[in-house]
């Protein structure tokens, strides 16, 4: 079954935050003759979102014309913060993560996901400076400072920027094996660290 990934971009999305997952589904799809991820950019609008420095980014879809998620990706970024503060977008976040597989946040997406009820008595992570936010958008969460990213199942978060790269691996391999994570991992010449910091690449240190 080829998954459809989703991932939300916005003003000021920190850049490797979307990036990092978009090549990780991208890069799996494309090593296995287009079999296994779909993924698309969504927004809540439709036009030009300047991600974090100046980046230019045209998302695909907007809230309403993306198709149904198998996987939600909600980054990180500055550019959260505003977002706690729109009851719809939580709303459509909320029914997504109800009809997707998963849902996994990046760094400070994890304060979305917690404004959107999503990290009520789950585990969770964050950026290592937004660790208290995350406990003020989600009161009822554990906070496991210190982790690469916490997998509750259905509800996955990453620590902060270049985790996105991990945790996406990690999707990669629960999803559709870990042998395709660990290829997709050599091609991108990464070497992919699970939540304890093992490493799970066979890349050769430089």
């Amino acid at each position: 079954m080829r998954r459809t990934v989703g991932i939300l971009v916005f003003d000021d999305v920190e850049v490797l935050d979307f990036a990092g997952p978009f090549e990780v589904f991208a890069v799996t799809d494309s090593l296995n003759d287009q079999a296994l991820f779909q993924t698309t950019t969504m927004a809540e609008n439709a036009g030009t979102v300047r991600a974090r420095n100046g980046l230019k980014v045209v998302p695909e879809h907007t809230l309403e014309s993306v198709p149904r998620l198998d996987v939600l990706v909600v980054p990180g970024g500055f550019g959260t913060r505003p977002l706690l503060r729109r009851p719809a977008l939580l709303e459509w976040i909320r029914q997504s993560a109800r009809r997707a597989e998963v849902v996994v946040s990046i760094c400070t997406g994890s304060l979305v996901l917690g404004a959107a009820g999503l990290l009520e008595g789950l585990g969770a992570t964050t950026h290592h400076r937004a660790f208290a936010e995350l406990r003020a958008a989600a009161p009822t969460a554990r906070v496991e400072e210190g982790r690469r990213f916490v997998d509750n199942g259905a509800v996955v978060t990453a620590a902060g920027i270049s985790a996105g790269i991990d945790v996406s691996l990690h999707l990669v391999a629960r999803l559709a094996g870990r042998e395709v994570a660990r290829r997709t991992a050599d091609y991108m010449e990464y070497r992919w660290l699970d939540d304890a910091g093992g490493d799970r690449s066979e890349s050769t240190p430089t």
